[in-house]
């Protein structure tokens, strides 16, 4: 399907962050952009946000003056809904209030031509909802873009029950045409990103609450051993705890109380207590001027090996062992060893470091006759420069030290944490995979709907489908089936989509 021509005009309600990203990424790509806001104010803050943002945009050389001043001049200032009647893409982008999403769009459609296309941009509300009064709700569909528009690259286009195909494929090459990474979504509650992230929050939530480890640590080894650009706590602080503990209810209720998207009493607290982040001084960490952040708990120095045993068919480990030769460190490979091959690690001074599979090290050591210390998941082991590690409680501190001095040996800072099942890392990748698993179950979207959407929506470090097949989806079922087992809670069931790749092509790209 063809997108809109740069000659057809296109129109933005609202004239917020959100709204004047939107304006400015329509006029960017040659379209008369028609804004308008019941409040000339904002459309003055619009366009003040607008000219700040191009304007860096010439001092860094990205664009010049006469660029910067056409994209200017295609932005169209309105009085009143009436004056948006040539726009052939009119999207909204204000209060998420169903009622008044309704009536603006109720009064577009006896403004506007009848081959003209409804948008929401609405990140919650359902698009078939909104739709459902209009005289012609085919006619309507989501675009949803993520904060700052000009920045980030996803666009989600919602599909409504009744949203004519395409309309919704003209709204996509659009989209693409603009710049955007565009998917396909159908109009479920959280749509793609903000129902397939949740576990990244509320995992790290749910460690935290049980003791596993504090915030501090818990970020840096989602940053230093995951890859992601921040920590959930630093960013659960970015985007507002209160945003994001209202998103959380909000999906949990949509979902009829499904227990995996249950929100966390921490977070409830924290918002109760009005520290909502960065924007209040205040969240999981403190942003007063001058407040240190908090280091993360970092073991002490450990003895250096000189030898280690690999065992176990997992490629995830082999760069370990590359930096253990690197190290001086002698590695031998004895298939004798009295583990499971489907466990992979290393044997260290007769200390068992197992990748976790789930299961609790203290569990794994009462059924084998070493000593066991688990260790946790890392998107790449070569550039990790800190690794988490749990010991089970029958292993004596002098025995932990050597497990990490294993892991500092090759260059990696270690984080002792709880004996959790699943640790950190292993744990909130298994179950973003499973929850992406079920959305395209489920019909929302497709597998590389979902990786492109968590890559470009929220900066994931590698797609959560495409990550959970390169360690194995065996092994991510096994971690799932582990956690379940452990808590014997719902939460944690496998997708039948994941279970039944395990069963067969080991896939899901």
């Amino acid at each position: 399907m063809t997108a809109l021509s740069p000659s057809h005009a296109v129109a933005v309600i609202g004239a917020g962050t959100m709204g004047a990203g939107i304006v400015q990424v329509a006029a960017t790509a040659g379209h008369d952009v028609y804004i308008f806001d019941t409040s000339g104010e904002a459309i003055d803050k619009g366009m003040a946000q607008i000219e700040k943002f191009l304007a860096r945009s010439v001092d860094k050389g990205r664009i010049d003056e006469a660029e910067r001043d056409a994209i200017l001049g295609r932005i169209k200032r309105c009085d009143k809904l009436e004056d948006l009647a040539p726009a052939k893409l009119v999207i909204e982008a204000i209060v998420e209030n169903i009622d008044i999403k309704r009536s603006v769009f109720g009064q577009l459609e006896d403004i506007l031509a009848e081959d003209a296309i409804l948008a929401s941009n609405t990140s919650s509300i359902s698009i078939t909802e909104i739709a459902a009064r209009l005289k012609r709700p085919e006619r309507m569909v989501g675009m949803h873009f993520f904060n700052p528009a000009p920045i980030m690259k996803l666009v989600e286009i919602i599909h409504g029950l009744v949203t004519d195909k395409q309309v919704a494929e003209i709204a996509f090459a659009t989209a693409e045409a603009w710049g955007k990474k565009v998917v396909h979504a159908k109009s479920t509650p959280g749509f793609i990103v903000n129902r397939v992230a949740r576990p990244f929050y509320s995992e790290a939530l749910r460690i935290l609450q049980e003791g596993g480890a504090d915030i501090p640590t818990i970020d840096s080894c989602i940053r230093e051993a995951g890859g992601f650009r921040m920590g959930p706590f630093e960013l659960m602080d970015l985007i507002g705890n209160d945003i994001n503990f209202s998103v959380t209810k909000s999906v949990y209720e949509a979902y009829f109380q499904e227990p995996r998207y249950r929100p966390s009493l921490i977070q409830q607290e924290i918002v109760a207590a009005g520290r909502y982040g960065r924007k209040s001084g205040h969240g999981y960490y403190n942003y007063a001027e001058g407040a240190e952040k908090p280091a993360p708990h970092t073991a002490p120095p450990g003895p250096a090996p000189t030898e280690v045993t690999v065992f176990g068919e997992n490629a995830l480990i082999s760069p370990l062992a590359g930096l253990a030769k690197e190290a001086g460190i002698t590695v031998n490979s004895d298939p004798e060893q009295d583990v499971p091959d489907y466990m992979p690690g290393f044997l260290v001074d007769n200390i068992l470091l197992l990748l976790s599979d789930g299961t609790t090290a203290t569990e794994l050591a009462s059924v084998m006759p070493y000593e066991v210390v688990t260790f946790d998941l890392a998107l790449d082991y070569n550039a990790a420069s800190r690794i988490a590690i749990a010991k089970g409680e029958q292993v004596s501190e002098e025995s932990l030290a050597v497990a990490a001095g294993f892991f500092q040996a090759i260059g990696k800072q270690v984080s002792v944490i709880d004996d959790c099942p699943g640790l950190i890392v292993m744990r909130i990748l298994a179950m973003l995979a499973n929850e992406g698993s079920d959305a395209v179950y489920q019909g929302v979207t497709t597998a590389e709907g979902v990786d492109i959407a968590m890559v470009n929506g929220v900066n994931y470090p590698k797609g959560p489908l495409q990550w959970a097949e390169d360690i194995g989806l065996t092994h991510i079922r096994d971690v799932l089936g582990n956690l379940q087992r452990f808590y014997g809670e719902d939460r944690y069931r496998t997708s039948p989509l994941l279970r039944r790749a395990t069963f067969g092509t080991e896939k899901l790209i």
